[in-house]
């Protein structure tokens, strides 16, 4: 009796010893290491296990061997419990060191379950239904004591984030560091000394990912090693933290070199990442220190919120950027337009009324024509007939370098095959039964200057291997000749075909319309162009008038919006060449709609068809009147007709009159 009395003795001032031991507890590893040293005289043992559950639900395993020896905590370990409810063990399945016998008992309190308490002997059959109440009762102050400590965690932590929180805002210091700057790379150093006041570490890295993942753009403090090139797929994490690198990996697939072993082999040990945006682009910043565990979740607000800063420094930096260019791209246009506006006014009246236009398609076309006209690219001019082509090509002459050298036009069509290859060339003496002397062609008197070859697809096969060599080589030969002369000319090309077709039909050469295709301008057709019509009829109206002893008074509001409705299968020839008929048929009146014979879209098709048919016919007979007038003399009825020799070999083919014999008075 008096031992039971003195055994209840001990156990009451063992548990009062222990009361004052479990309050002064840090954390987990204390409170268990000073339970160890009391409960060995309450439940002798030779050694004690805790296993502590964890937020995620995984169990952390503290060990003692004994009193009053070290406690021994293994990190990561993962245990399946069986059951939670107290138990003896008579026997263990696999002895350990000895141990025979043991009991296990849950530590929790009401309803939270913190883990499980195990005792173990190296005596079979060690423990009694006594121990294991008195385990019990040990269990009930541990969980008391971890919850106690859990519960100082949560305010400590709460505390720390408040003051972190407010250390990030009030960091006047750091948002001076990035205010302003132009580039965040310059002050990266600056932004980490600063910031590891808030949160301690050794290096800080930022990297920028573009749409595949691979970093394009990178800034870090001294040490960290350069991590391109790589490439990360898949989603990337919000943030994520490395414990330590030498055991965990990335949680990111790296294509290329590791970075983990990079980092690694510079130092360090343990990262905490963050992934934010800086605008639309992906933006990573890492805390990089060379002690293993340096990092913990409640590290992570204050990192997004240094994140956060870095990204708003980066977003009004980018913004900067593309501010800058957007100003740079304003004035390269306004001076473009500029210089489109000033070779229009210095081109000469005939052909500066034909540049006229307000349009946006219009001023496409000058833009592009300005922009290749400083090179030495050759130039393709595309579009219908009618559009102003070789006016758009003595635009380019006159802008370019060349503008005080000659500009010689060529029309394809207008010529036979071998006339057109001696035109071009030139040729020698004897070189056929009529050269009596040499004459030389079209690419020596355009030396220094520019050659404009319309319709080039009308050009035939052998002109065109012709042609190639002088693209090609620069330098050709006179037709009978064995002297090779240098072509000193820009080429500017124009058709009003589809020249990919011809190629396909074998019609013209593959490697010619590589040649030609090096910056192509398409002239938009007129009816693309409605708010060009009316500048356009002034301008003609008024040159017109300087040739007329009585010019036209204008046009009526019925005259405009005729030619408004008008679909222009000519173009820009077509125009000009209606309002020169009405100014002849309204004899120095104003234009009315008859006097312009056009119809607006409106009307029957047949309708437009007989307009234009009679607009064909007129201009026919009108050729062919002068022609006869001038007994067939191709100088004198261009001059009359106010054509060039080539507008009116053109005319000619076109209405059958090529064959017609001459008249004699």
């Amino acid at each position: 009796m008096f031992e039971n009395a003195a055994d209840n003795l001990r156990e009451r001032d063992a548990f009062h010893d222990l009361l004052p031991a479990l309050a002064r507890g840090l954390d987990v590893r204390d409170i268990f290491r000073q339970l160890s040293t009391v409960a060995a005289r309450i439940v002798p043992h030779d050694e004690a296990t805790l296993l502590v559950q964890k937020s995620d639900g995984h169990f952390e395993m503290f060990a003692s061997t004994g009193t009053p020896r070290e406690v021994t905590c293994v990190g990561g370990r993962e245990q399946t419990l069986n059951t939670r409810e107290p138990q003896l063990l008579d026997s263990i399945p696999e002895p350990d060191r000895g141990l025979l016998s043991g009991l296990t008992v849950p530590v929790r309190t009401n309803d939270q379950f913190f883990g499980v308490l195990a005792m173990f002997s190296q005596r079979p059959q060690a423990y009694s239904a006594r121990d294991l109440a008195d385990a019990e009762r040990l269990a009930a102050y541990l969980a008391l004591a971890i919850s106690h400590q859990r519960l100082a965690d949560v305010v400590r932590d709460a505390a720390l984030d408040r003051e972190r929180a407010a250390s990030i805002e009030t960091s006047v210091e750091l948002l001076r560091t990035i205010a302003g700057v132009l580039d965040v790379r310059s002050v990266f150093p600056r932004i980490s000394a600063i910031t590891s006041k808030i949160l301690p570490h050794d290096a800080l890295m930022m990297v920028f990912h573009d749409g595949n993942g691979k970093i394009v753009h990178e800034a870090a403090t001294e040490g960290v090693p350069s991590l391109t090139p790589h490439a990360a797929h898949g989603p990337q994490p919000d943030h994520f933290i490395i414990d330590d690198l030498a055991t965990d990996d990335l949680p990111v697939v790296i294509v290329g070199e590791s970075p983990r072993a990079k980092l690694l082999a510079a130092g360090f040990r343990s990262v905490l990442a963050i992934n934010t945006r800086a605008r639309d682009q992906l933006m990573g910043v890492g805390f990089m220190s060379k002690r293993a565990r340096a990092f913990s979740e409640a590290d992570i607000p204050v990192a997004r919120r240094i994140a956060d800063h870095i990204a708003l420094a980066i977003s009004h930096e980018q913004l900067a950027e593309a501010a800058r260019q957007v100003a740079e791209a304003q004035a390269r246009s306004e001076r473009l337009e500029a210089r489109v506006q000033k070779l229009s006014d210095e081109l000469d009246a005939k052909t500066h009324a034909r540049v006229v236009g307000e349009s946006a398609p219009w001023k496409d076309v000058l833009k592009k024509a300005t922009q290749v006209a400083t090179t030495e690219t050759t130039v393709l001019l595309t579009g219908e007939s009618g559009t102003g082509k070789e006016v758009v090509a003595r635009f380019i002459h006159r802008a370019s370098g060349r503008k005080n050298g000659p500009f010689v036009a060529i029309n394809c069509a207008a010529l036979p095959e071998q006339l057109l290859e001696s035109e071009l060339f030139g040729y020698e003496r004897g070189a056929f039964t009529s050269a009596q002397q040499a004459k030389p062609g079209q690419l020596e008197l355009a030396a220094g200057g520019v050659l404009f070859l319309d319709e080039v697809s009308e050009m035939s096969l052998a002109a065109q291997a012709k042609f190639l060599r002088v693209l090609q080589e620069r330098e050709f030969q006179r037709l009978g000749g064995t002297r090779v002369i240098k072509a000193n000319i820009r080429v500017i090309a124009a058709t009003n075909r589809d020249l990919r077709k011809a190629v396909d039909r074998g019609d013209f050469r593959e490697d010619l319309f590589y040649r030609l295709l090096v910056f192509d301008i398409r002239i938009p057709p007129l009816r693309e162009r409605p708010s060009d019509i009316l500048p356009l009829s002034e301008t003609f109206l008024n040159e017109i008038g300087k040739s007329f002893g009585r010019p036209p008074a204008g046009l009526t509001k019925d005259a405009r919006e005729a030619l408004l409705g008008h679909e222009w299968p000519g173009n820009v020839r077509e125009l000009r060449n209606a309002l020169e008929r009405a100014a002849i048929l309204a004899e120095g009146g104003l234009i009315h709609t008859h006097h312009l014979a056009l119809q607006s879209r409106s009307t029957a098709t047949g309708q437009q068809t007989t307009t234009t048919t009679n607009l064909l016919t007129f201009e026919r007979e009108t050729i062919e009147r002068v022609l006869r007038d001038t007994l067939w003399n191709k100088s004198k009825a261009a001059k009359r007709l106010g054509l060039s020799r080539t507008q009116l070999y053109v005319r000619m083919r076109k209405y059958g009159l090529e064959g017609a014999p001459p008249v004699q008075n």
